[in-house]
């Protein structure tokens, strides 16, 4: 009978063996390990034929095996090579070729064989028939020039070149070929590789290298030709801000300033704000190096500019846009110009007839009127506008608050009038004061610091001291801004009137209780800068001390910064001012107080330790005496 055994215990084992445990342990005691066959001798001619035998018979059944495994056709021909059996060699790789002609490295290794057994046409051979079944692959062809160029064989190495460039190769095979003639001083063929290479590569970066070849060469004519038929070439709509900078960087070590300047600012006028970002910068630094202050004014106008230009493109109907480039070149730029830039704003009429949008345009008109009027000096050409605004706006659909001055027939919107010209323009105080109450009444103002600005001065001009403080009050209920409260102190002091200086204080009181909320604490500061410059021209002793008590200490400080993403950006030191009338940052004022306390004891100390003399002559001396 058979013994049958049963199987006590069924439970899985506690610890469990995987395939890949057993791997690794069979690996790393070397179990499937075989030792090395023995060393073989050849002693006579017959041996080494039945080795040559045996070992022609492996390489032939492994291509046999797998003929497009194109390392052992590589391993079969470099042992025929270390035989000397070069013919065989040959054979193998033309036959290996006959499988995979595609393969780079088979073309590679056969030449190379070829060229280490000095067969210099069968390599040419191997070369030519390479680059003609492959002809882009660039490593063909660097390997070929080179053999030639090794050789001695220049006019040969030449001709591959030429053969390479007719397939238009990238841009490392063309500087390869200019480097090859430089190499022989043959710079009128560099010159003639490089017109074929700039037009074949049509990028601005190539004709700026063709340029500097010139420059470098010495021929600072021809390089300067090259960067104004680069400039040609490309014309506005494909050009490049870096070949503008290449160019002018040219012209400035050849020390044409002038010339510079012109490049820059032609180049300005072309290149869009987004792409002119590297130009701006170098102008800006040739500026500084070469020009003056109004040079370095041009630039920031022209950036402006380009800002501007940007935003009337992308929305022409944003009229906000148009005034603040209609401010600009008013400032700055000749009448011709500014008329340009007013007819193109013009030009663009609400689609609309509604209110809310001739509203902002009218303006336009005005302006245009009053430059014509006040700044250009053409009484005819203000009438011509005047007229040609009523001719269009569609008065039975669109009715907009109207104005009529007294000086000339013609009709203003009621608060774009210049406020500054006003008592000028109607000659009526009375009616002046009024129009500025209308303006400043207005819900939306362009530049609403200018007009308030402007309607203390035409007070303060007419002695009005009473109006004027009732303006700065007024302006007060609006922004508390510091620069009101200074001027208000200011104003009071140049009153002239008595108790001046009482109610100057009075302001400067007033600001800095109404500050103390502020968050802009520079603001706050510059507050306390000007009372204090104040006392000390007009205070006594204890109104400088009172000042000088409420100024800031300013420490140090530590935030964390975040990047765009939200991510954390590591952290950044910061000045921060903290003022004694702050009753939060009391326990702050008392811990600095007592940090720097027990630094200058800890200096003391330090002092005493390193000056053990001093210590020993006030001890041998005695104890001083005080009175």
């Amino acid at each position: 009978k058979c013994l049958v055994l049963k199987v006590k215990n069924k439970a899985p084992a506690e610890v469990q063996i995987t395939a890949e445990q057993l791997l690794r342990e069979a690996k790393e005691r070397e179990l499937e390990l075989l030792p090395p066959p023995p060393q073989q001798k050849i002693t006579d001619e017959e041996e080494l034929n039945d080795y040559k035998l045996r070992k022609r018979k492996t390489f032939e059944d492994n291509i046999r095996k797998n003929r497009t495994v194109i390392s052992n056709w590589i391993k079969y021909a470099q042992w025929e090579e270390s035989l000397k059996e070069i013919q065989r060699a040959r054979s193998i790789y033309e036959r290996a070729l006959d499988v995979d002609y595609r393969n780079i490295t088979l073309w590679l290794k056969y030449a190379e064989m070829e060229m280490k057994n000095r067969q210099v046409n069968h390599a040419r051979n191997i070369w030519d028939r390479a680059i003609t079944t492959l002809p882009r692959v660039n490593q063909f062809w660097y390997k070929y020039t080179y053999m030639e160029e090794m050789l001695g064989n220049i006019a040969g190495a030449r001709q591959v070149f030429e053969r390479w460039m007719e397939w238009q190769p990238e841009e490392q095979a063309w500087h390869s070929y200019i480097n090859f003639e430089l190499r022989y001083k043959e710079v009128d063929r560099a010159r003639t590789i490089y017109e074929r290479y700039i037009l074949c590569i049509r990028l601005c970066c190539n004709w700026i290298k063709y340029a500097r070849f010139e420059e470098k060469h010495g021929y600072f004519a021809h390089a300067r030709k090259v960067y104004e038929r680069a400039v040609e070439f490309f014309g506005d709509e494909h050009m490049d801000e870096h070949l503008y900078v290449a160019f002018a960087k040219f012209e400035e070590n050849q020390k044409e300033f002038e010339r510079v300047r012109v490049i820059y600012k032609y180049a300005l006028d072309r290149i869009s704000k987004q792409e002119a970002q590297e130009l701006f910068k170098n102008y800006t630094i040739f500026e500084k190096k070469f020009g003056d202050r109004r040079g370095i004014e041009d630039i920031i106008v022209s950036k402006r500019r380009f800002q501007y230009e940007e935003e009337v493109k992308a929305n022409p109907h944003n009229y906000d846009a148009w005034f603040d480039y209609l401010r600009l070149v008013e400032s700055d730029a000749e009448a011709e110009t500014v008329r340009e830039v007013y007819e193109r704003a013009i030009a663009n009429v609400p689609p609309i007839q509604e209110k809310r949008h001739w509203k902002r345009y009218i303006y336009l008109w005005v302006n245009y009127a009053l430059y014509e009027e006040l700044e250009a000096k053409d009484p005819e050409r203000t009438r011509q506008v005047y007229q040609a605004s009523l001719e269009l706006i569609p008065h039975k659909k669109v009715r907009l608050p109207l104005v009529f001055c007294s000086r000339h027939i013609r009709v203003l919107p009621l608060w774009l009038v210049k406020p500054f010209k006003l008592e000028t323009i109607l000659g009526d105080i009375e009616r002046a004061r009024a129009i500025y109450e209308l303006a400043i009444s207005q819900p939306r103002l362009d530049m609403p610091e200018v007009l308030w600005k402007s309607y203390i001065d035409f007070e303060i001009e007419q002695e009005e001291t009473e109006r004027t403080r009732n303006l700065y009050r007024r302006l007060l209920q609006r922004t508390q801004h510091v620069k009101v409260w200074i001027s208000f102190a200011q104003f009071e002091l140049s009153s002239g009137k008595e108790g001046s200086l009482a109610k100057c204080r009075q302001i400067y009181e007033e600001a800095n209780k109404t500050m103390r909320n502020c968050e802009e604490k520079e603001e706050r500061l510059m507050l306390l800068e000007s009372w204090r410059s104040f006392e000390d021209e007009f205070g006594t002793v204890s109104d400088k001390e009172r000042v000088d008590k409420l100024m800031p200490e300013k420490v140090k400080k530590r935030r964390k910064v975040q990047a765009d993403d939200g991510s954390d950006a590591g952290w950044e030191e910061y000045y921060d001012y903290i003022f004694p009338e702050d009753a939060a940052n009391q326990p702050n004022l008392k811990l600095l107080a007592m940090a720097k306390l027990w630094k200058k004891q800890q200096q003391e100390k330090e002092a005493g330790e390193q000056d053990p003399d001093k210590d020993i002559a006030e001890s041998e001396s005695g104890p001083s005496c005080s009175c």
